[in-house]
């Protein structure tokens, strides 16, 4: 009995299954809605459920079919894109000629719907939308970036976003010298620099930014400024002391050298550029010039480094008494004249003093007298004091036969420990 149950429920439940799909075919047939709650109604709606195209939409699609005179693209729609034969005569070549079928495309939709019900679409409007776009964000972002300059005209230079066409001014240049005049032989030297920039991969930043007018303002000189201010951030969190770099040297100043470690500079103070004496840094470095220095501190509060060009070489007086004895004859420079005797640079950036009662036979007023700065002499070496960092020169008895004891003491009250602090570098000034 239950197996007769089970049976006349099949057939009961297939009658039923069958009446309603011949209801619901009746119900196609006549443009009538399916019950909302049926299967085949979600399945229909699914299949059919496509997204309406607007004029200005970027959509995703597929190129279907390419013929001489129009593109067919799936972009999921009741009716397929077109991109017409107008569009292809204006598309850039070399666009043209990459497109294949099956390949995805980005479109921009044109009209949403032409006289046969299909979408108008173009590919040129789509590229230029996405990179206006992404100029955009760049700008929201304040975002650094890098571009290859494609040309250049009287004012500046011409870099592109995609096909968005930006141009950078020539104030907002820091690869181009900036000149004041505005002759005929200025401008045709600007002209020239602006032309080496051509084909040039550099960092820029947008400071403006205003669609409606096509107009996208760039700036090297913003960018420069940011991204060395992002890299003076990353160096001083990557620095410690006592460690060697390699820098290039930026500039020369009164009190030191600045170098630039790699988007932030250091300064080499006047008197870490050597252990003699250095009366500006052109006397040791050169603008552009590679060196090695020496990291002596950091200050990451005040955002500052100091750098030592001479604590990697041997300091000079360790070995003081190994170069030089009593009554050695000597060549040295005189680098400073003072009213008690004058200073001379020996070998290994060595310093001696000649006391004015060493100058000369005869008595004299003042050292210059005798000596000039910058002259070149020979001299005896009679006292060395390697602990106090300390020689005493002569010129006067350079050509004494017999080598005695040198030992002296100074004719005035002037010692020669007055002398030397006297002639002690500066104070350290701030960067």
């Amino acid at each position: 009995m239950e197996d007769n149950r089970i049976a006349q429920d099949v057939h009961e439940g297939g009658g039923a299954l069958q009446q309603d799909t011949i209801g619901n075919t009746l119900a196609l047939a006549q443009n009538a809605p399916l019950p909302t709650t049926h299967p085949m109604a979600s399945l229909l709606d699914s299949q059919y459920d496509y997204k309406t195209a607007q004029h200005g939409d970027i959509l995703q699609g597929v190129i279907m079919q390419i013929t001489p005179t129009e593109i067919l693209v799936d972009v999921g729609s009741k009716s397929e894109g077109i991109i017409s034969g107008r569009e292809l005569e204006r598309m850039d070549p070399e666009l043209r000629r990459s497109l294949r079928i099956g390949q995805q495309v980005l479109a921009y939709v044109i009209r949403p719907e032409d006289q046969d019900g299909n979408i108008v679409l173009s590919l040129t409007r789509a590229q230029m939308e996405a990179d206006w776009r992404r100029a955009e964000e760049l700008y929201a972002a304040e975002e650094i970036f890098e571009a290859q300059v494609a040309g250049h005209n009287k004012g500046g230079l011409i870099v592109r976003i995609g096909r968005v066409r930006g141009f950078v001014p020539s104030s907002q240049l820091v690869s181009v010298r900036r000149r004041r005049g505005d002759s005929a032989e200025e401008e045709e030297a600007e002209d020239n620099e602006l032309a080496k920039l051509v084909g040039k991969t550099l960092r820029f930043k947008i400071i403006e930014l205003d669609r409606r007018r096509n107009r996208l303002i760039l700036s090297e000189r913003a960018a420069a400024r940011e991204w060395r201010r992002e890299q003076k951030e990353k160096l001083l969190n990557e620095l410690q002391e006592n460690e060697v770099r390699t820098g290039v040297v930026s500039s020369l100043c009164d009190f030191g050298a600045f170098v630039d470690l790699g988007g932030a500079d250091g300064l080499i103070h006047l008197s870490e550029l050597s252990w003699g004496r250095v009366t500006h840094p052109r006397e040791v470095l050169k603008v552009g010039e590679e060196v090695q220095v020496y990291i002596l501190h950091i200050d990451r509060e005040r955002r500052r480094i100091a750098l030592s060009l001479k604590r990697l070489q041997p300091e000079p007086w360790s070995q003081i008494d190994q170069r030089f004895t009593i009554g050695q004859m000597v060549e040295g420079t005189i680098t400073k004249i003072t009213n008690f005797g004058a200073f001379a640079r020996l070998e290994g950036d060595v310093e001696g003093l000649i006391h004015i009662s060493e100058l000369s036979d005869e008595r004299i007023s003042h050292p210059r007298e005798v000596v000039q700065e910058g002259q070149t002499l020979a001299l005896r070496v009679i006292r060395i004091d390697s602990a106090r960092k300390r020689i005493g020169l002569s010129l006067r008895r350079v050509n004494d036969e017999e080598i005695g004891d040198y030992t002296w003491e100074p004719e005035d009250d002037i010692t020669d420990d007055a002398a030397y602090e006297d002639s002690a570098p500066a104070p350290e000034q701030e960067q």
